[in-house]
This record gives C-alpha cells, structure tokens and sequence, in this order.
C-alpha cells in the first residue's frame, strides 16, 4: 500500500511543489518499479490494464528513435504499464458518490486541481520522459515549456481528466496520453480507472478497449442520434435542423464530464454525436482524438477542419465528435 508523507522543505501548498513523497506502507521510499498496489477506499475495483492484445506495429516516427535497448515490440506493453499505475496512484483519492480524500486547490482560472492531479502529472512525466527521451512534453498540471513547439515527439497527457467529476465521486473522469509526431497524434490512450477500462490507438492500426477493436455506430442521420455535451450546442442543432419536438428529436444522453471519455464514447459507438464547447485544450483531446478517427469517427471544428496540436496556445474552440457520416449534418445544424 502507498501512503503520501509530505516533504516541507518547501512552503509551497502545492504537492509538487511542496515535495510530496510516496512511500509504502513499510516505510521505503516507491522507486517508480512496477509493484505499486494502494488500497482503493473508493471500493471500485483495480485497474487491471494488461490483459492479452494483439500485436500492434509502431509507427517508424516511434521506431526510429527508440532508446538503444528498447525493443520495439516492448513499446507499448511498457506504455500501459505506466498508466497502470498511473491508475494505481489516482484511485485510493477517489470516493464514488463521495467529495474526494484528495487536498484541493484552485487555479488561477479559478478550475479545481486536486492532489492527485498533481501526484499523478509528475509521475506520469517522469516514467514517460524516461521511456522517450527525445520527446517533449505538454500537460494540464506541468509549466509549458515553449521548447516543445521545436520538437517533433510530444507527449501530452490529462493526469485527471475530468477533476470535478473526480473530486465529487462521480465515475466518469480519465487519464489520458498521447504521443505525437510533427503535430500529428500517433499514440493515443484513454484509461478509466473506475471501470477499468483502456481504450487505445496506434495511428493506421485501428483503435481497441481493453484489446477489443471499437467501431463507431452506424447512426446515419442526426434524427434520433444519441448526443452528450454542452445543451446550448444540442439546442442549436435541434432548432436548426427542426428537430426539436418530433418523433425524430436528438437522444439527450448526460453530460459526460471528462472530454477524453466524451470522445472514446463515440468511438465505441455507445454515443453518435459528442459536442465540445470552446476552450478544450490538447490535453483534454490528444489521445481520445485519435481513438475516435482510427475507429472511423471524426473530431472537427464549426469550420470542418480538424484540431490543430502542439500550438503555442493549446486552446480550440467548438468541436464535435461524431462517425464520418454525420459530420456534414450536425455540421449544418451548428453553422
């Protein structure tokens, strides 16, 4: 079991800052090694992230600057294995249907950030960076580093998709990774520690859960689509499309709170139409983006062209999330 004993050399409140210090249960300090088991007081189960998958080749881009002694075919099983535990770390925080164990602060922007927000991004940053050296790195709860912008390989990556939903117990937060290539997504993951679930990308090779390929459905039209996201853009769509009180009315489904999770719900078809209001951020699409196309879906803006990543500002506007073949007409009810 890991218990979290704090470091004060610094008068710092924040985590990081401040120095937090995992340490197990018999008092020796956590190495990073792969033997990380908390206690999840939650009393959701672990996050068993490692069940058999199929091979799936990396592109040359990853291929190509391996560190030496890195088989290629080692890759990503050792990527999963990070956010395993990564998983491992967030879970004893979270309390389903109870205010998070987790301290809690305030941003600037005035947004949430929790303990394990933090606790998570630097481990996260350390495990990945030391699998990839080569690669940048671009987060949520990190300071942005412009060097990023003159690097090829970046990692971008949500520590706690979805905070307020983490920090008042709902399910429905992530963690989510993407590794990109000249501002292209080419490794994408979404983990739902709750239900223990990996959605997973590798660009040209299709998109799985938990091993499985995920399709998105084949909702055609958006009558009768089933939509989560933001009310006003849905009302936009109904009004504009004259759905709004007919048999053929949009499906209102709830609001999914991590944005990650809003997308890879689509990509697996439990979901037609994802609507994204402005001021999403890389972090929160990166990984989820990809998932969604390699399943045959889409993430675009109000003007059809999709995100753009590794900007010097990381901020988009109204995106949906949809099957290829919606696009066009949830597309014309937004316009």
């Amino acid at each position: 079991m890991l218990a979290r004993a704090r470091n004060d050399g610094a008068a710092s409140p924040h985590p990081v800052a401040g120095g937090v210090v995992l340490v197990a249960s018999d008092g020796g300090a956590y190495n990073g090694g792969t033997d990380v088991r908390p206690t999840h007081r939650g009393g959701s189960r672990a996050l068993p992230l490692e069940p058999s998958r199929p091979t799936m080749p990396l592109p040359d881009d990853v291929r190509a600057i391996l560190p030496e002694g890195l088989v290629p075919e080692d890759f990503l099983p050792k990527v999963r294995a990070i956010i395993r535990e990564a998983a491992l770390l967030a879970l004893p925080f979270f309390r389903q249907g109870e205010r998070t164990t987790a301290r809690v602060w305030n941003k600037s922007g005035g947004s949430p950030v929790t303990e394990a927000d933090v606790t998570v991004d630097a481990f996260l940053k350390v495990r990945l960076s030391e699998l990839l050296p080569r690669a940048a790195w671009l987060s949520e709860e990190t300071r942005d580093d412009p060097v990023r912008l003159a690097h090829d390989l970046v990692w971008i990556v949500d520590p706690i998709d979805g905070t307020r939903a983490f920090l008042s117990g709902d399910p429905d937060w992530s963690i989510a990774v993407a590794l990109l290539a000249r501002g292209e997504p080419i490794l994408g993951h979404v983990a739902a520690p709750v239900t223990a679930t990996l959605y997973e990308a590798v660009a040209g090779q299709g998109a799985t859960k938990d091993g499985v390929p995920i399709r998105v459905s084949a909702h055609a039209t958006a009558a009768g689509a089933r939509v989560t996201g933001p009310k006003p853009m849905a009302d936009r769509i109904e009004r504009r499309l004259g759905l709004g009180g007919t048999p053929g009315e949009l499906v209102r489904l709830p609001r999914i709170p991590s944005l990650a999770l809003r997308l890879v719900r689509v990509a697996e078809g439990l979901v037609d139409v994802g609507l994204v209001s402005s001021d999403a951020r890389d972090w929160d699409l990166a990984g989820a983006d990809l998932i969604l196309r390699e399943a045959g879906g889409t993430v675009v803006g109000l003007d059809g062209r999709a995100p753009v990543y590794n900007r010097r500002e990381p901020i988009h506007g109204e995106l949906i999330a949809v099957p290829e073949a919606l696009q066009a007409e949830v597309l014309a009810g937004l316009g």
